[in-house]
C-alpha cells in the first residue's frame, strides 16, 4: 500500500473541505457521458466524477483523486464494487474519519 500520497474518506458534505487534495469517495452511478459520471455520495448528495472510464447504471465506484470542486473530484483511480453496497456504514466512516477519530486516519 503506498502511504506517500494519503487519500482522506469523503462524502459530497465534507469533500468541499479537501479541494486541491487527494481524495476517496463512494458513489452510486447515476449517469456517465464523455468520460464524466453522475453518482449519489453516501450521504445522498450528487457528485460529478471527471476523467473516470465508464461503468454499468446503479453500481458502486469507490474514487480516489483530486477534489476540485464543491460536487466534483477528478478520478485518478476508479474501482467497481458492484451493485450491493452498505451506504450507511461507509457514510459513517466518512464522519468518523472527518470527525472525533480524524487523527487515526491521518
Amino acid at each position: 500500500m503506498d502511504t506517500s500520497t494519503p487519500a482522506v474518506f469523503v462524502n459530497a458534505d465534507v469533500l468541499k473541505m479537501y479541494l486541491g487534495r487527494r481524495v476517496r469517495s463512494v458513489v452510486q452511478v447515476m449517469g456517465s457521458e464523455g468520460g464524466t459520471i453522475t453518482g449519489q455520495s453516501t450521504d445522498g448528495h450528487q457528485l460529478t466524477i471527471k476523467g473516470a472510464q465508464s461503468f454499468p447504471l446503479s453500481h458502486f465506484i469507490e474514487v480516489i483523486g483530486i477534489a476540485d470542486g464543491n460536487q466534483s473530484i477528478r478520478a485518478e483511480i476508479c474501482t467497481d464494487f458492484g451493485e450491493n453496497f452498505d451506504t450507511q456504514a461507509y457514510n459513517g466512516l466518512c464522519q468518523l474519519a472527518n470527525g472525533k477519530y480524524k487523527n487515526l486516519f491521518l
